[in-house]
């Protein structure tokens, strides 16, 4: 049996409290808890289990008797070692975490030390188990470093004794070391020096040093001599007689093999086993007993519990008041309620009176914005127009301030269409539209449209765009346009005698066929301080700079921002002061596969077809005669021939007097509007093609002008190329059809 007794001695010696006598049963009435503990140890080396048992279970009895859970844990704790020896290692696991669980209550690290080591025996005897064991061992010296050190000599026996089980014995020989350290300091059992002695005689053996351990196991033999341990002389006589046989002194061997299989015979006698199942087979009942008791205990309060009852009446009748005092204070709530109710309607009402005064102001508001964008754009496109027909003229000494004009109302409409853009965003009414265009076009009338303001700065621009990205696209150009004139028109106003370099690179082509592609435009202007990197983006927000001489209303950048959330996007910012801008974005363009027609593949030259358009016959349906006159006169100079109207019901009269090609029908008209008119016309004739001329807010009367039977819509003030392109589209639809 691995070492408990002299930690029993080391207990009583140093603890701290200081136990109540009490008698013990039958012939050991005289002894006390200490002593039965002794007794059971005693006991167990002597092979008399029985008699172990019985006074285990009265040490339980006694302590549970007067509530002393050392007591408690001191009988649980030898019912376990009783076990242990008997090999019920599951009962005394049981018992032993019986015992670990009273005694952590306590708190006592004496006794938790204690329990460890217990629990250690029982897991070091399994070989699978060993090492968990060990862990016990181990948990118990550590609580032992600041107390006795002579406590820590059974689980330093009993990590050895576990180590040289398993046929380690280099790893065994350090705890046996420290114990024959302690030895030297001072006097201890002789049942501890044989154990430790036999233990260094099975080292020896391992270790092939015969001789050593036949040396060893002599003072061993002395010791048992003159004092009677069995279970120290069972495992003595065991390994003294396997090392006898080893150094070839069979005889020998034979004698001391005989003794122990005596001792395990002994150990295990029948009349033995029937006593000890006797035996707990009592501490069972015992056991049971303590439920019953426990069981008694709960009936007992169970009976009070009954008794208490009688007094639920009169919990019924105060519970009864409070009730009815509730019912009260909720009535009086109700009526509160009630009220609050009333006030919270009138709020309802006041707040949707309030709404629709919000929407009312909200439809005003955006009848004002078409109103003044109509009101602006039509003498815009007047001043425009106009500018651009004498710029045609090679003969016109004034160029110079001819573009200065036209670059100013072209800036004043860039204006007007960013508040007005902004305005929409702002109340999530833009939405992207898919059109067909070509990308190198685009790219190229977009760097176009800033030659004066190149010229203007001593600015170049230097366009690339990736030859593997289709030419043919269908998306929102219109959006995609907003964005690059925005970012090319910033690098171009914070730049002087400089470079402007716009590049279109594709990344990658997704799985669904779209093409990821990187917009970059970077110059090499004065750049933009880290502290105005984040607020540049915000509404009217720009970077000073007293060396630059520039205007701006900062909607652009926070224009772009918002244009890129449509696209799922965001625009990157990187830019030193000094050393240049670069702002790239990342948008997923989707090619256009349909077939072109052959008119929309003349549209790049237009000059090569006007011998074409001379019967061409178009009737310009508008109510400013300005604007009636510039329509006419670019249309004339392409030699198409012209009609006037100056509104939609002297339209409806013309066109079923005459034949015409095409109708350029404005929409704000007194008298019949161009819808109006467009619905009248589509009654007698469905195919002549009505293109909208209008300077209203397109977003707002797309739908209105597409679902009137119109086919197509122009934006005033408009650019002469894309006018054009829009009047041969819709003409060449309408030859095809004829045909």
């Amino acid at each position: 049996m691995k070492c408990n007794l002299c930690y029993i001695i080391l207990f009583c010696l140093c603890a701290n409290h200081t136990f109540a006598q009490e008698k013990s049963i039958s012939e050991i009435s005289q002894d006390s808890i200490y002593s039965l503990s002794f007794l059971v140890y005693n006991s167990i080396d002597n092979l008399e289990y029985k008699n172990a048992i019985e006074i285990a279970t009265q040490i339980i009895a006694e302590g549970e008797k007067q509530q002393n859970p050392y007591y408690v844990f001191m009988g649980y704790d030898l019912m376990g070692s009783i076990n242990s020896e008997m090999k019920d290692t599951i009962q005394a696991r049981l018992n032993h975490e019986k015992a670990l669980k009273i005694v952590k209550e306590t708190k006592q690290d004496s006794l938790l030390s204690w329990a460890y080591l217990s629990l250690g025996n029982v897991e070091s005897d399994g070989k699978k188990n060993y090492q968990k064991g060990i862990d016990y061992y181990k948990k118990s010296i550590e609580l032992n470093t600041e107390g006795n050190e002579f406590e820590n000599i059974p689980p330093l026996l009993n990590i050895a004794w576990t180590y040289l089980d398993e046929n380690k014995a280099n790893e065994a020989l350090p705890y046996l070391l420290q114990v024959e350290k302690l030895y030297q300091k001072d006097t201890i059992y002789p049942v501890e020096v044989a154990e430790t002695k036999t233990l260094l005689g099975r080292y020896h053996t391992q270790k092939g040093n015969y001789a050593l351990a036949g040396e060893v196991f002599k003072e061993v033999e002395v010791i048992l001599k003159t004092e009677k341990y069995p279970s120290v002389a069972l495992e003595f006589y065991k390994y003294y007689g396997e090392l006898s046989e080893m150094q070839g002194n069979y005889e020998k061997a034979y004698q001391l093999l005989k003794k122990a299989k005596e001792l395990d015979d002994k150990k295990y006698e029948q009349d033995k086993l029937r006593e000890v199942q006797a035996a707990k087979t009592r501490f069972n009942i015992k056991e049971y007993e303590r439920t019953i008791a426990s069981a008694r205990n709960e009936q007992i309060i169970n009976d009070k519990l009954i008794e208490k009852s009688r007094d639920l009446r009169n919990i019924f009748i105060i519970a009864s008041t409070i009730l009815l005092i509730a019912l009260i204070a909720i009535f009086f709530a109700f009526k509160s309620r009630k009220k609050y109710i009333k006030r919270l309607h009138e709020k309802n009402n006041q707040l949707m009176v309030a709404k629709d005064n919000a929407e009312r102001l909200s439809q005003l508001k955006t009848q004002f914005f078409s109103t003044v964008s109509h009101e602006l754009r039509t003498p815009l496109y007047g001043v425009i127009g106009l500018t651009s027909i004498l710029l045609e003229d090679e003969t016109s000494k004034n160029k110079e301030d001819l573009k200065s004009l036209k670059f100013s109302a072209d800036y004043l409409m860039a204006l007007i269409n960013d508040v007005l853009l902004l305005n929409k965003m702002d109340a999530d009414g833009i939405t992207l539209e898919k059109t067909s265009y070509r990308l190198s076009s685009l790219a190229k009338s977009i760097t176009r449209s800033f030659e004066f303001s190149l010229e203007q700065n001593n600015n170049k621009i230097h366009l690339h765009i990736d030859e593997n990205i289709p030419d043919k696209q269908i998306g929102d150009y219109v959006r995609l346009s907003q964005i690059l004139m925005n970012l090319i028109g910033n690098a171009i106003k914070f730049n002087e005698n400089g470079n402007i370099w716009v590049s279109i690179d594709l990344l990658e082509k997704t799985k669904t066929g779209l093409y990821k592609t990187q917009f970059t435009i970077k110059d090499d202007g004065i750049g933009i301080p880290v502290s105005k990197q984040k607020t540049i983006f915000e509404e009217f927000s720009q970077v000073e700079n007293r060396n630059y001489n520039y205007q701006g209303t900062g909607l652009g950048l926070p224009i772009v921002k918002k244009l890129l959330a449509l696209y799922e996007s965001e625009v990157i910012l990187k830019s030193e002061m000094g050393k240049g801008s670069i702002f790239t974005f990342t948008i997923d363009l989707e090619a256009n596969i349909s077939d072109e027609s052959e008119a929309r593949k003349n549209l790049e030259n237009e000059g090569t077809a006007i011998h074409v358009f001379e019967n061409v016959h178009i009737l310009v349906v508008d109510d400013n005669r300005i604007n009636q006159k510039i329509t006419q006169k670019i249309l004339e100079k392409r030699q198409f021939k012209c009609s006037l109207a100056d509104d939609g019901e002297q339209a409806i009269a013309l066109v079923k007097e005459n034949t015409y090609d095409l109708i350029l029908m404005d929409i704000h008209m007194p008298k019949v509007d161009g819808v109006e008119a467009t619905k009248e016309i589509r009654k007698f004739n469905t195919e002549v093609p009505i293109v909208a001329l209008t300077a209203v807010e397109l977003d707002e009367m797309r739908a209105t002008i597409m679902n009137s039977g119109m086919n197509d819509i122009i934006l005033k003030p408009y650019d002469i190329s894309q006018f054009l392109t829009t009047i041969l589209r819709n003409l060449n639809k309408a030859f095809a059809k004829s045909r």
